[in-house]
């Protein structure tokens, strides 16, 4: 009898001679060094290192690498999981030799890590009775999707996966059990940071494959990402860092990631809305039935049916919070006029600060119709109190603009605060103010009144039709 326990207790350490893949516990006085192994299989490697049996534990899963190295991001997500959580266990999962590979054979190998990470968390829960509850994987580009194989395996479901711009190449079309996706845990947040070009050549996934998907700034670019940047950089630093230029977007996503850690009194707000254009055009900024959320650590688990896709503007330096508002101006003419990519400046001034000269496109502007845009700031401007509108004059020389000189006039500008949720309606002080191109500001202050619709039952229809446009 003994001697089959020990072949079957043998076998059993036996699982683990599979693994590759390497469990460094990493501490706040060292983030950038691997200085103890957790080993499947060995019980006193938990000891040794130090875990923390009571706390929760994030597991930190890396990308594709060219240089056979850790990419600088990895000390500074550690660091800052540990400055928010000080008691917690951040273990980085070593898969460099795999993931140093040519691209397409590195995807492959993610199959592999997803279960070596898996039967690692499942040997912490079977020997040590370590709850679920407490891991969350983070994982980046093809690591996104070791995380959700190793979500996918284990034999119970793991709190929570954070995908930070998942890999896209041989993923975007792959079926839900090879890549990241909802049913890995019981709740998956998604950071998409660079999806541009053609979805199976795009290097972050396009589609959504989370609980929630959040697409900041759209998820194709991310500010301070280009090329001036790059130049800027290899001036500073010579062609060593060339390589950050094209990571830069794909990245951002571990950075607004370790911003929501870091700056955990200013979260930033993402906003449910269907399509990027309408986020653009300032109709998404709802927070009802939960259509606004934190965007990363602190973000509020909602698990709908569908995916939720998300949108947000940022900064292009930490922190990346910005300050989102809906504008809405009807624009009065006398006659049909009709112009394209008209460019203007809008100032806000509040109760706290004040942004001034925000530059703005609106695509169209026609006599007597009403047009919606976004416009954010840097800075928390407090409750409005006053804004200016100016129409700038082209920057290369129109014969049209020369022979006609045209006015619009604006009686109102509603504004809506993504942040705060307030709307506030401006009246320009005059009655109606007029607007040409080229030529002054106009000033709107804070109506004294706000304006009821005269219908009956015209505000409930108005609300409607504004509530269906935030839906959509």
């Amino acid at each position: 009898i003994w001697r089959r326990i020990f072949l079957l207790s043998s076998e059993a350490e036996m699982n683990f001679k599979g693994i590759e893949s390497k469990f460094s516990l990493r501490t706040p006085a060292e983030p950038d060094e691997d200085v103890c192994y957790l080993v499947p299989g060995q019980m006193d490697s938990l000891a040794q290192c130090n875990f923390n049996h009571t706390s929760k534990t994030f597991v930190v899963i890396h990308g594709w690498t060219v240089t056979g190295m850790y990419e600088s991001w990895v000390p500074k997500l550690v660091d800052a999981l540990y400055k928010r959580e000080p008691d917690s266990n951040v273990i980085v999962v070593d898969w460099l030799v795999r993931a140093q590979q040519h691209y397409p054979v590195s995807a492959a190998y993610t199959k592999l890590v997803g279960k070596d990470v898996a039967m690692f968390i499942d040997w912490m829960e079977e020997k040590f009775n370590y709850p679920l509850n407490n891991v969350h994987l983070l994982g980046y580009s093809l690591g996104a999707h070791a995380a959700g194989i190793a979500g996918s395996l284990t034999k119970k479901k793991v709190n929570r996966i954070t995908g930070l711009d998942p890999a896209g190449p041989t993923f975007e079309y792959a079926d839900a059990p090879i890549r990241l996706s909802p049913d890995d845990a019981d709740f998956v947040d998604v950071l998409h940071t660079y999806t541009r070009g053609s979805p199976d050549r795009s290097i972050g996934i396009q589609k959504p494959v989370g609980h929630i998907d959040i697409y900041p700034n759209g998820g194709g670019f991310q500010p301070g990402c280009n090329l001036g940047e790059a130049l800027r950089l290899i001036a500073e630093k010579g062609f060593s860092d060339v390589d950050q230029l094209v990571k830069c977007s794909h990245e951002r996503s571990i950075h607004l990631f370790i911003d929501s850690l870091l700056y955990e009194e200013k979260p930033s707000m993402a906003y449910r809305c269907n399509t990027k254009e309408a986020f653009e055009k300032g109709l998404c900024l709802s927070c009802r039935k939960n259509r606004c959320n934190n965007l990363g650590y602190k973000v509020n688990r909602v698990r709908t049916k569908r995916n939720t896709k998300m949108y947000l503007k940022t900064r292009a330096q930490m922190p990346y919070k910005v300050f989102h508002y809906q504008v809405k101006i009807h624009f009065f003419g006398k006659t049909n006029v009709t112009k394209v990519d008209q460019p203007f400046l809008i100032s806000l001034y509040g109760t706290l600060d004040e942004s001034e000269n925000i530059a703005f496109t609106l695509p169209e502007v026609s006599s007597n119709k009403t047009f919606s845009f976004l416009i954010y700031t840097e800075v928390d401007i407090g409750d409005l109190l006053m804004l200016k509108l100016q129409w700038e004059k082209d920057t290369f020389f129109s014969w049209s603009d020369w022979w006609t000189p045209f006015a619009f006039t604006i009686q109102r500008v509603r504004v809506k605060s993504g942040e705060t949720q307030k709307k506030v309606v401006f009246c320009s002080r005059d009655g109606s103010s007029r607007l040409s191109k080229g030529e002054e500001a106009a000033i709107f202050v804070k109506c004294l009144e706000q304006p009821v619709s005269r219908k009956k039952g015209g505000a409930k229809k108005a609300s409607k039709e504004n509530s269906a446009r935030e839906s959509a």
